[in-house]
């Protein structure tokens, strides 16, 4: 005579409070490194086109920020990420109390 028994056990966890305030914490976290990332980013790329291009003076971008000349002479701005965002002649505008 022989017995078989079987468990199964659950592939999921349940989720405790501490479970979910650890979640949460960890969510908090990745979202303040991305930022300091984005900052990081955008403040190293600013550096190198203040020393590497000419800055467009009297005008700004779409978001009120610098505009810089390439070296091919086309313009454009740096983005909260750190990204250069090439500009159309229409989206420049001039900075106000110039």
């Amino acid at each position: 005579m022989i017995m078989s028994v079987t468990f199964t056990a659950s592939a999921q966890e349940k989720k405790t409070e501490a479970g979910k305030a650890i979640q949460k914490t960890g969510n908090a976290v990745e979202k303040g490194a991305k930022s300091v990332g984005n900052k990081t980013a955008e403040v190293a790329v600013k550096g190198g086109a203040k020393v590497a291009d000419q800055t467009y003076k009297g005008k700004m971008g779409p978001d009120g920020s610098d505009v810089y000349i390439d070296g091919r002479n086309n313009k454009y701005y740096i983005n909260k990420k750190g990204a250069k965002i090439y500009l159309k002649a229409s989206q420049i505008r001039t900075r106000p109390g110039n």
